[in-house]
Formats: C-alpha cells, sequence, structure tokens
C-alpha cells in the first residue's frame, strides 16, 4: 500500500472514529459490555460515586484526621478497602481511568481546549452545582451510573425511582441556573 493511501486510510479512520459522533447504539451497547465486564470481575454492580467516602477519608487523613474512627468504618469491609489507599480501591482506578479515558478522548479528536472563567457567577454555579449532585448522590446511595444505569438495568425500582427524581432535579436545576447564574 502506498504512502498516500495509508495516510489517506488513517485520516478516513481518525475522522470516522475520533471526529465525528458515534451512533448512539454504539454507546449503549458499550456501556452494557462494560457494565456486565465489572460486574463480573468485581461482583458489584458499576457505580461511582461510592469512592468518595474513601478518597474524603484519604484527605481528611492527609490533614491528620482518624477516618478509621469514623461510623462508616467501623465496618471491616470499609476500613479494610480504606487501609489499601487509593490505588487499592478499585473504584479509585476505575474512575481515575474514566477521567485519563475523557481527556484522552477529547485531546485524540481535538476538542480539549482550556476555557477562561467568565465570571465569578460561573465559578459560583459550578461550586454550587457540584456540592448538590455530590450531597444527591450520596444521600441517594448512587449516582447515574449506580443508581440509575446499573439500577435499571437490574430492574431494581430504586432506578426508577431515581430516573423521575433526576428529570424534577434537572428542571428545578436549569430555573435556578437561567434565573440566579445566567445574567
Amino acid at each position: 500500500m502506498s504512502a498516500e493511501k495509508q495516510s489517506s486510510l488513517v485520516s478516513s479512520l481518525h475522522k470516522r472514529f475520533l471526529k465525528d459522533p458515534w451512533p448512539y447504539y454504539v454507546g449503549a451497547v458499550m456501556l452494557g459490555v462494560l457494565n456486565i465486564a465489572i460486574l463480573a470481575a468485581s461482583g458489584k454492580a458499576w457505580g461511582v460515586s461510592g469512592v468518595f467516602h474513601y478518597w474524603g477519608a484519604i484527605i481528611a487523613d492527609f490533614l491528620g484526621a482518624s477516618p478509621e474512627t469514623w461510623a462508616f468504618f467501623k465496618n471491616p469491609k470499609n476500613l479494610a478497602l480504606l487501609n489499601k489507599g487509593f490505588w487499592g480501591n478499585p473504584g479509585s482506578v476505575r474512575n481515575f481511568a474514566i477521567i485519563i479515558g475523557a481527556l484522552l478522548a477529547s485531546l485524540l479528536a481535538g476538542q480539549f481546549k482550556i476555557k477562561m472563567i467568565k465570571s465569578w457567577r460561573q465559578v459560583a454555579a459550578a461550586a454550587l452545582g457540584g456540592l448538590f449532585m455530590g450531597y444527591g448522590a450520596m444521600t441517594a446511595l448512587g449516582c447515574n451510573i449506580g443508581a440509575l444505569f446499573s439500577g435499571t438495568a437490574s430492574m431494581s425500582l430504586h432506578g426508577w425511582v431515581f430516573l423521575c427524581f433526576i428529570f424534577i432535579g434537572g428542571a428545578v436545576g436549569s430555573k435556578l441556573l437561567v434565573k440566579f447564574f445566567m445574567k
């Protein structure tokens, strides 16, 4: 194959797989396969926010607190995961891989951009939204992956209830964003 044909093939593949959006069914199938693989490998449903307890405890320990005395870590299983550290927790490794994968995908697609902060309202909206989402994930005992995706995939009622409330939260959040932060 000539160099020109190879270059054309690489350019075509790059455009098809990295620049152009993939069909929704491809994403759905890939998420389903990943969910099955994670369940088979770990024996637990896919979740993202559950490891935040451990991340907070690792930070608190670094700052001089004693998280092993907290009620959550009185459970020997939770304490054992805490003692394994960041890299010893499979959820931490998965979350880190998701972050790196998203960064690589945006870099390879030429879509990575560092944007300047437009206003302090933007910072306040992002911080407030993050706090509400984190609080919601912890009180719902899961995020959109663990509670919604894994919950509905296993036909659990809690996943469908979560779906209803995520729409309500999105609607309320959108209204608040427009009213207070988009001026």
